[in-house]
């Protein structure tokens, strides 16, 4: 009896600490299932991509006017290059990972992304597609949003887009989802045409282009200083990760704050979001910069 009174207990612990092992393994099954299932690359956007770019150097060669810049491809294929690297690439996927890594990628999206297209588009190739009557964007080459309209749209939208109520109806509809972000890029390449048209005629002087950028700064400003107030006020959970933790086939232990504790310091801070608005005011900030001085080095040469 003493002997079996042994062994069961032998096995008892045996059987315990398999468990153990077992939970800690299924711990990190679900991580791994949590990332492999989003770290995917968009083959279809690739080959989109990579059409765009072959029409690009065509269009390119033949519109090119001998007076224009030679760094005008480097600027696109930069743009298109960190367009699919933030939508189409297991870039995309992390940035639903943390607010601060989704704020990144929207401040590239919206904030980098249209000012190096629009000066890399050559100015002849521009001007054809401008009196093209066909285009609804545009009316005897004018477009129908002014670019400060453009600017006050997109401020007010893309900061309704990050309130609660508003994410999780656009969680719920997937079709307005997109259709919200068609939007977004749209008025964003419109509010860049005053300081990175493809025409340097088109482009304000330095003068009233600083003042642009100043109201320009001054309309992305609420929308980053709701996530500095809401992190030093008391914080909020990640937004998209309760988006995120219906859809996985992992065990209710991988929520969002498991994912966020997978990435390193400052990406699961109590301070996130506040360092997510310091973030994207930053991005914008140093687009702002770099747009004015490529564009006025266009217009002096």
């Amino acid at each position: 009896m003493k002997v079996q009174h042994i062994y069961g207990e032998e096995v008892t612990k045996g059987i315990m600490s398999v468990s153990q092992d077992d939970l800690k393994r299924g711990d990190h099954l679900a991580d791994a299932l949590f990332l492999e299932q989003f770290l995917v690359w968009n083959i279809p956007l690739l080959a989109c991509c990579f059409f765009v770019g072959i029409l690009y150097v065509y269009l390119f060669r033949r519109f090119r006017s001998h007076d224009e810049p030679r760094r005008k491809p480097v600027f696109f294929f930069l743009a298109l290059v960190s367009l699919y690297a933030v939508t189409g690439s297991p870039l995309a996927a992390a940035s639903h990972l943390t607010f601060s890594l989704h704020m990144l990628q929207m401040s590239l999206v919206y904030f980098i992304i249209p000012p190096f297209m629009l000066l890399g588009i050559p100015g002849r190739l521009y001007r054809r597609i401008r009196n093209m009557r066909v285009l609804v964007i545009f009316n005897n080459g004018r477009r129908f949003f002014p670019s400060k309209i453009s600017l006050l749209m997109f401020g007010v939208l893309f900061l309704f887009y990050h309130l609660p109520f508003v994410l999780d109806l656009l969680a719920q509809y997937p079709l307005l989802q997109n259709i919200y972000s068609i939007l977004l890029i749209v008025l964003a390449f419109s509010m860049w045409m005053p300081i990175a048209s493809p025409d340097p005629d088109e482009r304000l002087p330095r003068q009233e282009m600083k003042h642009y950028a100043w109201l320009s700064g001054a309309v992305i400003m609420p929308a980053c200083l709701i996530f500095i107030a809401n992190a030093l006020i008391g914080g909020m959970a990640n937004p998209f990760g309760s988006q995120w933790t219906p859809q996985l086939c992992t065990s209710g232990q991988t929520d969002s704050a498991a994912a966020g504790g997978l990435l390193p310091y400052p990406f699961h801070t109590e301070y996130e979001q506040a360092f997510a608005g310091v973030l994207m005011l930053s991005v914008h900030k140093a687009s702002i910069v770099m747009s004015c001085r490529l564009g006025n080095k266009d217009d002096e040469a």
